[in-house]
């Protein structure tokens, strides 16, 4: 698979992508994967239960940060959109297929460990999934621990942070197996999905997850700088369910802004646009035993 430079990153080409999705069964026009009858969604994989995605935060709280509310996190759908099967393909999906107005906050690697990060997700109860690269956090797993425990959901994101389409299957085996298990070891859950660093994999970063223990790859529609959102697709808006991707960065990577001015620019593109976000877990169905 080819890849293409993005501002200074690497990502796998979108249509490889949603190839990818239809050949694992989670489709763009709201297909899934098939999978075994529904278990609580709090066990989704990779944290702990924890704010309900329906709370919200007072208005108050907003403005501390210099913010507007957003709307509130209506509730997820009982029947989940995205069934994941313990067996088979592992599929890919970009978006989750809803007609409820809300998009997924994703935060990739754990470089940048900001105290007021966590004092900002513990004000506004704002849903995450933390996709964590384990020479990122090795130097502090106790710092994700507290965004955890309001909820939020750790998975699995390598070790190394490879292109995973550049290495062989061993190499990718070693980078998902290696993480998974240091990950359930440090925050008592295994993940259920992971994230492929710079979106690039192949056919055998398919065959290493399954392998090691997630159940899906989970790719972006919106990828978030500093101040704005970069697209992956036409018309340059958020839609429903779109999956939106941020990191744990700082001054160092933000040309000066702290990680909560970023993620406070990224709230206000969201509710620029009129949108709620949504705990990602909460509309994924894992497999019968997870």
């Amino acid at each position: 698979m080819r890849r293409r430079n993005t501002g200074g990153r690497f990502y796998a080409p979108l249509g490889s992508v949603l190839l990818a999705v239809s050949v694992g069964g989670c489709g763009m026009s709201g297909g899934h994967a098939t999978g075994p009858a529904a278990t609580p969604s709090a066990s989704a994989g990779g944290g702990t239960p924890g704010t309900a995605p329906h709370v919200t935060a007072e208005p108050a709280a907003w403005h501390k940060w210099g913010l507007t509310p957003l709307p509130a996190t209506p509730q997820p759908p009982a029947d989940k959109p995205i069934r994941l099967s313990a067996t088979g393909p592992i599929p890919v999906f970009t978006h989750v297929p809803t007609s409820q107005k809300v998009v997924f906050i994703t935060v990739d690697d754990g470089l940048e460990k900001d105290p007021r990060f966590i004092e900002m997700m513990r004000d506004l109860k704002i849903p995450i999934t933390m996709f964590l690269m384990n020479d990122a956090i090795k130097s502090d797993y106790g710092y994700f621990k507290p965004l955890q425990a309001m909820g939020n959901h750790i998975q699995n994101h390598t070790l190394h942070h490879p292109a995973m389409n550049t290495v062989p299957l061993n190499r990718q085996k070693q980078e998902v197996c290696g993480d998974q298990k240091i990950l359930t070891r440090q925050f008592g859950t295994a993940p259920l999905l992971f994230r492929p660093p710079y979106g690039a994999y192949n056919e055998n970063t398919r065959i290493a997850v399954g392998d090691c223990g997630p159940r899906a790859i989970v790719w972006w529609r919106e990828s978030m700088q500093i101040r704005n959102m970069q697209y992956q697709e036409p018309g340059k808006k958020l839609r429903p369910g779109d999956i939106i991707l941020a990191h744990f960065r700082g001054p160092a990577e933000l040309k000066g802004t702290t990680m909560t001015e970023m993620f406070a620019n990224l709230l206000r593109r969201v509710g620029e646009q009129g949108f709620a976000v949504a705990r990602l877990e909460d509309y994924v169905q894992p497999p019968a035993g997870h």
